[in-house]
């Protein structure tokens, strides 16, 4: 089993700057525009991890879920 995933020491400090940004924001509108931007860089990574998984595996690249596949089938 392997271990579970850490945060280096840069991404902690990284992590810990973002947060302390958020805590110092007071306009809604700008804590708005970052929560806007926290989904987007979540599923980025995750489409990047998974992008180096297959490439490390060495499987065939994935059709994206819900567009259509070639054959006309809804994904």
């Amino acid at each position: 089993m392997s271990e579970p995933l850490a945060l280096s020491l840069g991404q902690q400090f990284e992590l810990e700057r973002m947060n302390r940004a958020i805590e110092a924001t007071a306009d809604p509108q700008a804590l708005q525009g970052i929560a806007k931007q926290l989904p987007q860089a979540w599923h980025s990574q995750k489409a990047a991890t998974q992008w180096v998984m297959r490439q490390q595996l060495g499987a065939p690249p994935k059709i994206p879920t819900g567009l259509p596949h070639q054959w006309g089938q809804e994904g």
